[in-house]
């Protein structure tokens, strides 16, 4: 090799004059990936470190309640209903006499569970039968998308006020479980548009041509490259989820007493607005903070994710 050259081999890895190891094939192939590319985006998004430090934030308080709020949550004493927030208690008193910031701070673990229980469900089985549907087309597709639309057809907020009113005692299992199975329909068809796209490309059609079987199809070339959306959709939907549990125990049918949720605070606060509206602003504001993150999160994950927005 001439002397002047830039570059050399040493011990079979390319290097330059000086010693410095070049990058290979697959380092590169690396480095321009979907996924470090869309990292390399979120680092330099100011709203992805906002929303993530509040879901962060929220996360904490859901497993250590106690380390920012001391005063039981159920603990309530009639001769301060309805006190106003002072010195030793930020939020107040609700109508009962219990701490309104304590009982904002515990809700926050029963929200978060019914959204991760949701959004984990809603994921593994939406993006089950949705890939499948996409993958195998022909009768499988017909019958699953003929499944989906009759759920579509069903209003999540009337078929939870049915459902749930016919089941005794309220849990974050039951309320999860609803909505799991009217919550799926939507990302099985996102995740059916995204399967079929990802069938077409050169590489999966290589693949089937070199043998390769319907499982590592599916979990090697196709599912990697289907997930994109799914992410996206999962992390709004998680906030979404938070919100219609809310919903649902402010009508009544969703998680009962004695559970701390925001929905059953803001039920029981909104009968007193007038006469004490702190009980009814920092709940709805705890649940507004949330729902927001969420949806912030998943707007910056879907700009980095999609490469038409570069």
């Amino acid at each position: 090799m001439p002397e002047n050259t830039d570059a050399a081999i040493l011990d079979g890895v390319p290097t330059t004059q000086d010693g410095t190891a070049l990058p290979t094939p697959e380092a590169r192939d690396k480095a321009r990936s979907l996924w470090n590319d869309a990292w390399y985006d979120l680092r330099r998004n100011p709203v992805f470190y906002i929303s993530s430090l509040v879901i962060l934030f929220l996360v904490f308080i859901s497993i250590w309640p106690g380390a920012i709020a001391h005063a039981d949550p159920l603990q309530c004493d009639l001769i301060n209903s309805q006190n106003g927030p002072s010195g030793g208690h930020w939020f107040g008193y609700d109508q009962q006499g219990c701490d309104v910031y304590s009982r904002t701070v515990h809700g926050a673990r029963n929200s978060v569970e019914v959204g991760l229980l949701s959004t984990v469900g809603v994921a593994v089985l939406g993006s089950v039968l949705g890939g499948l549907a996409g993958y195998f087309g022909g009768w499988l597709d017909a019958i699953l998308s003929r499944l989906s639309d009759i759920f579509f057809g069903i209003p999540i907020l009337l078929g939870g006020v049915v459902f749930l009113s016919a089941v005794k005692g309220g849990s974050v299992t039951t309320v999860s479980t609803f909505i799991i199975l009217l919550g799926w329909p939507q990302l099985a068809r996102i995740a059916r548009g995204a399967v079929i796209t990802a069938k077409e490309q050169d590489y999966v059609l290589a693949a089937k041509a070199l043998g390769a079987g319907h499982t590592r199809m599916l979990l090697r070339h196709i599912g990697p490259n289907a997930l994109a959306p799914i992410i996206v959709w999962s992390t709004i939907a998680l906030g979404t989820f938070i919100s219609l549990e809310a919903t649902l125990s402010f009508l009544g049918v969703g998680l009962k007493p004695p559970a701390v949720s925001w929905g059953i605070d803001i039920s029981a606060a909104s009968e007193q607005i007038r006469n004490a509206p702190h009980m009814l602003l920092f709940p709805a504001g705890a649940l507004s903070i949330t729902v927001l993150a969420f949806i912030l999160l998943g707007d910056a994950v879907r700009d980095a994710l999609d490469p038409k927005l570069r």
